[in-house]
């Protein structure tokens, strides 16, 4: 079992005062952060897949960033290794082989994140999982577009 297990999913404090900042955006910032999340993790594990460290460090600070904001510690603390390890493969011109348990993680600690942040999605509304499988090639297509937590609409 991961270490990544015995760290709370929330930081429960750091939740309650996003939703009290955040008022009624705060379903908004949600959403914005299931979009950004879908896309963060798909462009992790193609980059995996194709063992570019490179590829791997924005998508991994964005994830850790928008994680952190709404308080979501253990989502955050897997994506900031992912993070921090790549850029160490980077310097060290090393595939990202050591990371391959953390990025096997993402998509679950990503799911049961957004479970605990909308445990009652809106009818219709697809699920985490389904959402990431489908969502690389709408990430092909809106890759020229940066991926920015709280953004205006």
């Amino acid at each position: 079992m991961s270490h990544y297990y015995t760290l709370p999913l929330f930081d429960t404090a750091e939740l309650t005062e996003a939703r009290r900042v955040t008022g009624p955006g705060f379903a908004r910032i949600v959403h914005y952060f299931h979009e950004d999340g879908v896309k963060a993790i798909v462009a992790i594990e193609h980059a995996m897949h194709v063992r570019s460290a490179t590829a791997m460090v924005l998508p991994a600070h964005t994830l850790k960033g928008e994680a952190r904001q709404l308080g979501a510690v253990r989502l955050g603390e897997i994506a900031e290794a992912i993070e921090m390890t790549a850029r160490d493969c980077i310097e060290k011109r090393s595939p990202p082989q050591d990371i391959a348990v953390e990025v096997s993680m993402l998509r679950s600690c990503f799911a049961e994140t957004l479970q605990h942040l909308d445990p009652a999605p809106a009818t219709g509304a697809p699920s985490a999982l389904p959402a990431l499988a489908t969502s690389a090639t709408k990430l092909r297509r809106t890759a020229h577009r940066p991926a920015i937590f709280g953004r205006r609409t």
